[in-house]
């Protein structure tokens, strides 16, 4: 199993690239050209993607990869799994998402989803379409044998609108 992945190598990033790369994995960094200009980019992986902005990012690594999993993380990574994760919800791919939860990480942004769900902004179908786990054996393997159709987003409107 290779990743693919935001190609910097400081953090949680680095350590990420560093432990696949020490057990022999395939890592692929795809990194905005500033930020290698800040020497943040990681130049001991496999292959390092300079790209011009963010949004060219995440549009090379979604198409590079064959699932989606979010560590816990900041501002940033919660941009990145949502929009894999709106995709998901609008048919724009049909790859599994997932978050590993580890320490509860997650605990209070699953509150709000379980929420949002509540509140009828998020089917319970949809919902249901990220994975979560606390172990990151059991999230690979669940997502590995996830397999999504797409099921379209109910349609609501107001009378006379």
């Amino acid at each position: 199993m290779g990743i693919v992945y935001g190609g910097g190598s400081v953090g949680l990033m680095g350590v990420l690239a560093d432990a696949a790369l020490a057990a022999g994995g395939e890592v692929i960094g795809v990194i905005p050209r500033k930020m290698v200009a800040e020497e943040r980019g990681h130049h001991g992986v496999t292959e390092l993607i300079p790209v011009d902005t963010m949004h060219e990012r995440k549009m090379r690594m979604a198409q590079m990869a064959d699932m989606f999993v979010a560590l816990p993380g900041g501002i940033g990574t919660l941009e990145e799994i949502f929009e894999a994760f709106t995709w998901l919800q609008l048919g724009l791919h049909l790859k599994p998402v997932g978050l590993l939860n580890v320490d509860g990480f997650y605990d209070t942004l699953l509150q709000f989803l379980d929420q949002t769900r509540d509140r009828g902004f998020l089917t319970s179908t949809h919902r249901d379409m990220l994975s979560v786990e606390s172990d990151p054996d059991r999230l690979l393997e669940r997502l590995a044998n996830t397999s999504h159709g797409h099921v379209p987003k109910p349609i609501h409107r107001t009378p006379g609108a």
